[in-house]
């Protein structure tokens, strides 16, 4: 009983189905046909963004979706291949091949099995919270990068001419010197799929379009006989369902993957987690993220298993059903098992599905990625985080996505960083008719206490910013009308104190009291003790005669009482 309790607890989905309701299954079936409809096709062109053949793209937004349901927290996200993923992907799989086929072939699912592992890792050490490592302006800038990188990298397929380049530039370039030649029968239905699937998102928004633009290009293959005019189709896909292996590589590809499958783990984990909540807030429930963590890491496993790629949270297919109405992971049950008859008794038409209309579905989906709205709102807002957003894009663009993605965490822990090392300081003091002490900054009225310097310091104290605390300090120091006798460290805002800044304090109080200055702190956190052993922090409280007091308040009658001050 115990254990089958603990399995509920582990797997959500499977315990949303253990307590299943009847009136939920119309909505789901629907849900999860709706859901198939665009997952087959966006499968299929995925797959080329990935470098993989047609089939694997199925495999990967099957199979991994079957796991999904089973373990993930969501209600309505729906896991599968994504942009971003697949051109990540690719990019690192591609520097690690060295342009042999069957090593590319073999590492792709390795990758996919390694990202899995990492992503059950981060689950047992209750990583959770790195779906919050990037920020706004970061993934902002990173999916409008990568959005630009799939919309380039789709002309060739749309307008039917050679490319030899996987670098933007380059194809950019190659687009200019082909643009002029002409347009051939490719060409004209590329571009006819992408005006009829923009026109089908503006008119009929419920409409499954990708599919409807794969039956459309399906048929304009068939009636007009294209392939005869150079139209190039899908082409044959394997019978049958993949069998469950380990992929062909050694300890040594794992080890020289694991750096960009740890990349890969976080810029995926935070965009799938970004669609996973905005969802859940939409339907008023919240999703775990450490549950997410083992979710996403079985699913990525589970599509290594079937040679697949890696995988995350596809926001337009999770779009989709929610429209529909899906209330269950029973979504993601349904449709797996709608894709795999498909599979099994459809090959025949996704054989003749024109590579044009397939990258006509990749291009709109990548349209759809660039957030320019939301950067504009980030410009509005800070000018500082509107450049952060556009010069991650940029990076992505120049250096390439693997770079791109190292430049974007980079600039996130720099960012946090800069903004710790250099928080707000205060010297604070009475506000007439307000009770309290306040920033004699934001407040000139406020008059400080002769003899006395309350000084805040709005963050914790560690090791990259002590100098800086000190630093200012020793300006408020100096900027005092009157000599100091008493500093009181407001230590209410400090939520965290290291070995480094510990000692460094502990300096400054010599320092002080060799100029006949009392250092006291007021509002200190029980919790930062916590960081250090209980019988060590005593000792070195007596040893130091460190003086403290509840609240700013004692502190100063403290001050008022001392027979300096009142001399």
């Amino acid at each position: 009983m115990q254990a089958g309790r603990a399995l509920l607890r582990f797997a959500p989905g499977l315990a949303a189905l253990a307590r299943y309701e009847r009136r939920w299954l119309a909505r789901d079936l629907l849900a999860g046909v709706s859901v198939a409809a665009v997952a087959v096709p966006v499968g299929i062109a995925y797959a080329d963004l990935a470098g993989a053949p047609p089939i694997l793209g199925i495999y990967s937004a099957i199979f991994p979706l079957l796991a999904y349901a089973l373990f993930g927290s969501s209600r309505q996200l729906i896991i599968g291949p994504d942009a971003a993923t697949c051109i990540l992907v690719a990019a690192t799989v591609a520097s690690h091949a060295q342009g042999d086929p069957e090593r590319y072939a073999a590492l792709m699912p390795a990758l996919s099995l390694l990202t899995g592992v990492l992503y059950l890792a981060a689950r047992a050490g209750r990583l959770g919270f790195i779906a919050d490592f990037l920020s706004q302006p970061i993934l902002i800038g990173y999916l409008n990068g990568i959005a630009l990188i799939v919309v380039v990298g789709q002309l060739s397929k749309l307008l039917g001419y050679p490319s030899a380049s996987r670098e933007f530039v380059a194809q950019l370039q190659e687009f200019a010197a082909h643009w002029g030649s002409g347009l051939g029968a490719t060409a004209w239905l590329g571009l006819s799929m992408v005006a009829g699937l923009l026109l089908l998102k503006r008119l009929a928004p419920a409409l499954p379009a990708p599919l409807v633009g794969v039956v459309a290009g399906i048929v304009a293959v068939v009636v007009l006989d294209l392939r005869s005019r150079g139209v190039v189709v899908t082409g044959t896909l394997p019978s049958g369902l993949p069998q469950p292996r380990l992929p062909s590589v050694g300890p040594g590809d794992y080890r020289a993957l694991l750096h960009d499958a740890a990349a890969l783990m976080v810029v995926s984990f935070a965009s799938g987690m970004l669609t996973a909540k905005s969802f859940a807030e939409r339907n008023r429930y919240s999703v775990d993220a450490n549950q997410e963590l083992a979710a996403f890491g079985i699913a990525n496993v589970v599509s290594g298993l079937v040679q697949g790629f890696a995988v995350t949270g596809a926001d337009s297919r999770t779009a989709v059903n929610n429209a529909a109405g899906g209330q269950t992971q029973l979504v993601g049950i349904v449709a797996a098992l709608v894709m795999v008859a498909v599979l099994l008794f459809l090959r025949g038409p996704l054989a003749l599905v024109p590579t044009a209309a397939l990258a006509a579905v990749v291009l709109v989906s990548a349209l759809g990625m660039l957030d320019a709205l939301g950067l504009a709102r980030l410009a509005r807002m800070s000018w500082r985080e509107g450049l952060l957003s556009v010069v991650t894009t940029l990076g992505v663009l120049v250096l390439g996505v693997i770079p791109g993605v190292s430049l974007a965490i980079a600039l996130s822990l720099g960012w946090l960083l800069v903004k710790a090392s250099r928080p707000n300081t205060a010297v604070l003091g009475r506000v007439p008719g307000v009770e309290g002490f306040h920033s004699t900054t934001d407040h000139p009225d406020g008059r400080t206490e002769p003899g006395l310097l309350i000084f805040r310091f709005e963050s914790g104290l560690l090791f990259f910013n002590i100098a800086y605390f000190r630093a200012r300090l020793a300006e408020a120091l100096a900027a005092a009308p009157t000599p100091v006798s008493w500093v009181v460290l407001d230590a209410s805002p400090i939520n965290w104190v290291d070995a480094t800044a510990l000692q460094s304090l502990a300096e400054l109080q010599q320092e002080l009291g060799a100029r006949d200055v009392t250092l006291c702190f007021a509002g200190v956190r029980r919790s930062l003790r916590r960081a250090f052993n209980a019988s060590w922090v005593q000792e070195w409280r007596r040893e130091r005669g460190i003086r403290e007091f509840a609240t700013l308040g004692a502190a100063v009658r403290a001050f008022e009482l001392e027979p300096r001050a009142a001399g």
